[in-house]
C-alpha cells in the first residue's frame, strides 16, 4: 500500500497506520485482539461490542484498548 492510501490513528498512545474506513472489527484482527474480550472506546468515548462490525476508523482517532484483569 502507498503512504497516501493510509491514516494515521493511536493506538494506546502509539501512532500507527490502518487504511481508510477500516472497521474496528478487522482492525482488531490486525492488532492480535480478535475473540479477546477487551472494553474499547474511540475519543474517549466507549464503544460497544454490539457496533465493532460498523465502526469505521478515521484520521486522528485515538483508541484505547483495554483487557481486563482476572484475579480474585
Amino acid at each position: 500500500m502507498t503512504e497516501r492510501a493510509m491514516i494515521d490513528v493511536s493506538l494506546n498512545n502509539e501512532r500507527t497506520q490502518v487504511a481508510p474506513k477500516r472497521l474496528l472489527s478487522d482492525a482488531l484482527n490486525d492488532w492480535g485482539y480478535g475473540g479477546q474480550k477487551v472494553a474499547i472506546a474511540i475519543n474517549g468515548e466507549f464503544v460497544p461490542r454490539s457496533r465493532y462490525a460498523e465502526q469505521e476508523l478515521t484520521q486522528g482517532d485515538k483508541i484505547d484498548i483495554v483487557k481486563p484483569i482476572g484475579g480474585g
